[in-house]
């Protein structure tokens, strides 16, 4: 007859083992640069395209930016009053090649929207 201690004590340690193996399989830490959903983001970046069409019919306005880690689409939400963060000036006078720097919350892959918070801009840089 086989003794439950005898029995338990190497599954308890080939299930440690396994554990421990599994452990080492962690995910790496995001990319210095990388953009995380639902996080606030710090960007400065080169303008590409000013797009506030959207503007005419309350939808966001956007401008795309290259930084070091892509490209990001900065959303400008119509309705400024609805906002914590204060209006961008002049959205029409940026044109590509202007530096900006942009703080926003990380709404998907690539977008940040300038709106949540009273320290969220989007600002050119001299």
């Amino acid at each position: 007859m086989i003794q439950p201690t005898s029995f338990t004590l190497p599954r308890h340690a080939t299930l440690a083992a396994a554990l421990l193996v599994l452990s080492a399989c962690t995910t790496s830490p995001a990319q210095k640069g990388t953009l995380t959903l639902g996080t606030q983001a710090t960007l400065q970046g080169e303008v590409t395209k000013v797009d506030t069409g959207p503007w005419a019919y309350d939808g966001n306005a956007v401008v795309t930016i290259v930084t070091a880690s892509g490209a990001v689409a900065v959303q400008l939400p119509a309705r400024w009053n609805l906002c914590k963060a204060p209006a961008p000036d002049n959205v029409q006078g940026l044109h590509p090649g202007d530096r900006v720097r942009v703080v926003g919350t990380v709404t998907a892959p690539g977008e940040v929207v300038v709106c949540a918070e009273p320290q969220h801009r989007l600002s050119k840089l001299p």
